[in-house]
């Protein structure tokens, strides 16, 4: 690959301010360009002056040849869904995520599932349905809890774990009937419902090998406690000490190489990230959901501990040569925690003036990634969307890390703020927790 590089970013999020952040740092970077205005992304890169759309992807393959784009990372599940990998592949550019093919993992949880049965990769128990009724009486037969996820890509928030019958029948119909979550809801998978604390591992594989990522904790639920609707995400934590080597070794063994093997079978050549959302169950951890990309949150504390080249890292994934790169890591942890907007996630609130962001981002070891903002004419930061702003702090231990988190979220101020106070709590109190 030429050097230096001039490198395309394409997603919008928190996730993609991450990655942009570390992509910024390499040494072979030339010009950065991303698809977003963003403002986090605008500090670093160069707004690109053509369509994202699949429709017209033609376009975006001729703005990279003219520009002579040599790596393509794409942060986002509908990009990699709608094939973005397979069409801006090149001779000479490479593109970190998997193939469309691929991308069913995440894409069709009906199909995951059939993967793992396959493979004898553990997970829970689950039936697909295309009729409301025929998933609602499913529901009724079952004597236990069940969760209800809408099949397609949800954007993380198609995932109803019910208490009852009487909710999981409300969840089918929100799901099939309402179509809450879109066409992602067509199909929709009714699970066994299983029991322990989830963690997230993610993995680069480069079509053989596969490195382990340190091991993260996401939070779902918009309130502390894990009480209130499921969301992208509200904060998440690296490294999750609940993850012990022991455990690690499992999920590397039993889950991971299973099922690029089991993709292998199918023809499938899987080259990008591969997230294992888990549950750490009595009988070992068990995969909820596979993901094709960075996590978000995840991401954001997993990348401010990361200590290599993205760039060199992403382009010896995208090209089966994940064997030679060393990668290390600060041996600090990292919180994130996630400010949204009121009323978030049903209908958020946006157009807020943002105050505090350049007192917060000047503490030590604080970095404040956009997720979801914008500029006025006035050049003053608004709020324009549901998450808005991710606070990671790095600290000699997670409560330090935690603390310095909440310390810069403090000075952050826009009306309807919404945040988790408990975000890390729970392994700081009882770090050796076992499922």
């Amino acid at each position: 690959m030429p050097e230096p590089l001039n490198v395309l970013l394409i997603g919008s999020g928190g996730r993609e301010h991450a990655l942009a952040r570390a992509l910024a740092r390499s040494p072979r970077l030339n010009k950065l360009w991303v698809t977003s205005d963003n403002p986090g992304l605008l500090q670093l890169g160069t707004r690109v002056d053509v369509p994202v759309d699949p429709r017209e992807l033609y376009r975006l393959e001729q703005f990279c040849d003219r520009h002579r784009i040599g790596l393509v990372v794409v942060g986002p599940e509908d990009p990699i869904a709608q094939g973005f990998a397979d069409k801006l592949a090149s001779e000479t550019r490479l593109v970190f995520a998997p193939s469309q093919a691929a991308a069913r993992l995440e894409a069709d949880k009906a199909w995951a599932k059939d993967l793992m049965r396959s493979a004898s990769i553990p997970t829970a128990d689950a039936r697909a349905f295309t009729s409301a009724e025929q998933a609602i009486a499913y529901a009724e037969s079952r004597e236990d809890p069940v969760v209800v996820k809408a099949a397609g890509l949800a954007k993380g928030k198609g995932v109803i774990v019910c208490d009852t019958k009487d909710e999981a029948v409300d969840a089918i119909k929100r799901v099939m009937v309402a179509r809450e979550f879109g066409d992602a809801g067509a199909k929709v998978i009714v699970e066994q419902r299983l029991k322990g604390p989830e963690v997230s591992v993610l993995a680069l594989v480069d079509g053989r090998n596969i490195l382990v990522l340190p091991a993260c904790q996401d939070h779902k639920r918009l309130g502390d406690g894990g009480t209130g609707p499921n969301t992208g995400g509200m904060g998440a934590y690296c490294p999750a000490p609940i993850a012990t080597d022991e455990i690690m070794d499992r999920v590397e063994r039993e889950i991971l190489v299973p099922t690029v093997d089991a993709l292998r079978r199918e023809g499938i050549t899987y080259r990008g990230v591969l997230y294992a959302g888990l549950m750490l169950t009595h009988a070992g951890p068990k995969v909820l959901e596979f993901n094709v990309r960075f996590g978000d949150p995840e991401a954001q504390p997993l990348l401010a501990r990361f200590q290599g080249d993205l760039i060199e890292l992403c382009a010896a994934t995208a090209s089966g040569g994940l064997h030679e790169v060393d990668v290390s890591w600060d041996p600090r942890p990292a919180c994130c925690v996630v400010l949204a907007s009121e009323g978030y996630p049903e209908s958020p609130r946006t157009g807020v003036v943002i105050e505090g962001l350049e007192e917060a981002s000047a503490m030590t070891d604080v970095v404040v990634d956009h997720a979801g903002t914008k500029r006025d004419k006035q050049g003053r930061f608004l709020t324009a969307g549901g998450r808005v702003l991710g606070v990671t702090a790095l600290g000699k231990t997670l409560s330090e890390a935690r603390d310095r988190a909440y310390e810069a979220c403090s000075r952050i101020r826009f009306d309807g703020m919404t945040y988790r106070r408990d975000i890390a709590r729970e392994a700081i109190e009882t770090p050796t927790l076992r499922a």
